[in-house]
């Protein structure tokens, strides 16, 4: 704490306090300042103390609940009273070795009785139940407690990465539910996309067929009425007659296709006229029963 002087004065620094005694019994104490002492009468400078804040660093190993074994890294801040610096220069003779000890045996009282993700989601109540037991303990000794911070929990390595892997499973488990959902929605919307094409296609292609129909029928009554004589039939065979040898013509004119056999003759013109004249009628009297 300090080595006793016994010259006739003494100085004693700024945020410090002195230790006066008389005969080695302690007398007074010396504030901030130049004093002097008298020697005959057995007064001297024993010591001095200083009020600044100082650090302790402690390491303790111990077991969590869950048979964890962690290292916890904590920070004292503490101070001497001034009004108390006798009891801390004669009552402690190593006061970081004192609070040490009160550190391990209050920490290692409170995390056993906790799991690891507990221990660190209540490391703070930790830090306080220590600083509640070293402030009852140490204020008697001249120390007042400041702060005590919980700086860092370390579990054993080989915990660590199986920490580190579960919490990757995890997340590779949530992607892998994301991802599956987005794959569904994605069929789904290709799946209504489709029927939407088919439908609008479907829709195309009644309209098409609509105005081929339409066109017909016009040719048909155009031609019955400027050449007199002519029948419907006739009429009808002569335009599948022309649309037959117009896709022939498209068929040879094509460079993709390959070789198509088909028949050919009179005959077989005058069959695809009777069956298109034949889907026709059915199609008409379908729309009439449906009206």
């Amino acid at each position: 704490m300090g080595n006793t002087s016994c010259l006739l004065c003494g100085c004693v620094d700024q945020a410090s306090v002195g230790v006066v005694e008389k005969w080695g019994r302690f007398q007074r104490l010396a504030e901030p300042g130049f004093h002097f002492f008298n020697p005959l009468a057995g007064e001297c400078l024993a010591g001095i103390l200083s009020t600044r804040i100082n650090s302790l660093d402690v390491k303790i190993e111990t077991k969590t609940k869950d048979n964890v074994f962690v290292q916890m890294h904590c920070s004292i801040q503490y101070r001497v009273i001034r009004g108390n610096a006798d009891d801390a220069f004669y009552e402690l003779q190593n006061p970081e070795e004192q609070i040490q000890s009160y550190v391990f045996d209050v920490v290692r009282a409170h995390v056993p009785r906790m799991t690891l993700d507990e221990l660190f989601e209540q490391k703070g109540d930790v830090a306080n139940a220590v600083l509640e037991e070293l402030e009852k303990v140490m204020g008697a000794y001249g120390y007042n407690i400041e702060h005590i911070l919980m700086v860092d929990i370390i579990p054993d390595p080989s915990v660590r990465r199986a920490m580190n892997e579960i919490n990757a499973a995890q997340r590779m488990q949530l992607a892998s539910v994301y991802k599956g959902e987005a794959d569904k929605i994605l069929q789904v919307k290709k799946a209504e996309a489709d029927a939407e094409a088919k439908y609008l296609g479907g829709v195309g292609v009644a309209r098409q067929r609509q105005a081929i129909t339409d066109g017909l029928r016009e040719n048909i009554l155009n031609f019955s009425h400027k050449v007199e004589g002519t029948s419907a039939k006739e009429v009808m065979d002569l335009i599948m007659i022309t649309q037959y040898f117009d896709t022939i013509k498209d068929l040879g004119n094509s460079s993709k296709n390959t070789t198509v056999f088909i028949p050919h003759g009179p005959g077989h013109v005058r069959d695809i006229g009777e069956q298109i004249r034949n889907g026709l009628m059915e199609a008409s009297t379908a729309q009439v029963n449906v009206e």
